[in-house]
């Protein structure tokens, strides 16, 4: 029986790579959506016009209710969950001085309802995907940089928790990667500011780090666990 991962925030960009890659090697695949998305079944039909029969599920990652919820109903229609992607994130950048009150949401919701199951059955695979701007941070994110260096917090503690169970606990921390949310960064930005700092001199591409993801997804990787692999072109080591 084909193992079950839920990638959140699947639709297109990062999470579609993803999804993509996971099904090409063998998992059944099932992702989040955004309530109220209206592009939902245009998509799945899309991704069934390449032989990927995903199941797609709208919940709101934020709420914890909700991902409960949509958790539970994964489960009744497809199985227990062996790979968690906690990849769903937006930014709302402004310096600090102009934020109001945030919301510092956790990749904790999806989590919870997962990982019970994985230690009981002795195997599972929880990947969270940062930022290298949770690394170093950025300018106008102190609040995305602050929940993305969490993160790696929340990581490191699970991992520990959850070791001699078969389950691992990862990090992916990508940098400037050619998805619709960077491709919004005026092109002016991307070439004068961003790109020069890049020592490889471009973009990453969303399947470099669905590699990566598919790697720590697999029985090869079963003692990486509590890191945090930084896929950025050489922008930030450490």
């Amino acid at each position: 029986m084909a193992r079950v991962a839920l990638v959140t925030g699947g639709m297109g960009g990062l999470g579609e790579a993803v999804c993509i890659k996971l099904a090409a090697l063998g998992y059944q695949v099932v992702t989040t959506f955004s309530p109220g998305n209206t592009k939902v079944e245009g998509w799945l039909g899309a991704m069934r016009e390449q032989g990927l029969d995903f199941k797609a599920y709208a919940c709101d990652v934020s709420d914890y209710d909700a991902a409960q919820e949509c958790v539970r109903q994964v489960i009744a229609d497809v199985g227990p969950v062996d790979v968690l992607v906690n990849n769903a994130g937006i930014t709302r950048d402004m310096t600090f001085k102009k934020m109001d009150k945030v919301n510092w949401d956790s990749v904790f919701n999806m989590t919870k309802p997962v990982c019970d199951g994985m230690v009981e059955r002795g195997w599972g695979r929880i990947i969270n995907i940062s930022s290298v701007n949770g690394q170093k941070g950025a300018f106008g994110q102190t609040n995305y940089s602050a929940a993305k260096a969490g993160m790696h917090g929340f990581t490191k503690a699970l991992a520990l928790e959850v070791a001699r169970k078969g389950v691992t606990v990862n990090t992916i921390s990508p940098g400037y990667i050619g998805t619709k949310m960077v491709m919004d960064i005026p092109s002016e930005v991307l070439e004068t500011k961003i790109i020069p700092q890049i020592p490889m001199g471009r973009l990453g591409k969303p399947e470099e780090v669905a590699g990566l993801v598919a790697y720590l997804s697999s029985d090869e990787a079963a003692f990486v666990t509590g890191a945090n692999i930084a896929i950025n072109g050489g922008q930030h080591m450490s």
